[in-house]
């Protein structure tokens, strides 16, 4: 597995929120894990209800105890903003591992 860097993570109490009541809730360490566990690379999210400026990016990785999440943000600087989190359905992970694995 890549190691990247620990991320600077900015939650908003709204989303801090919206990430309690997932079914697992998404904690915070689950997210810095899923950072440092990382395979593939940032995939833009070009919907157009969900465009940012920044551009919000995400991409599908593991906790170390094996759940996978889609981690969505907009990086700042050295500021990482979590728009969301959650538990990937299908269609994601097949899009992440097309693009973002560039595997098939």
């Amino acid at each position: 597995m890549a190691s990247s860097p620990t991320p600077n993570l900015q939650i908003s109490p709204s989303v801090q929120q919206k990430l309690a009541g997932k079914t697992p809730p998404v904690k915070q360490d689950e997210i810095l894990q899923c950072f440092a566990n990382r395979e593939g690379k940032f995939l833009l999210d070009t919907r157009e209800d969900h465009k940012s400026d920044p551009p919000t990016r995400w991409f599908i990785a593991e906790t170390n105890f094996g759940r996978k999440l889609k981690i969505a943000f907009i990086a700042r600087g050295s500021v990482v903003a979590i728009r969301t989190a959650y538990d990937p359905n299908e269609d994601e992970m097949r899009i992440y591992s097309k693009y973002g694995l560039g595997t098939n």
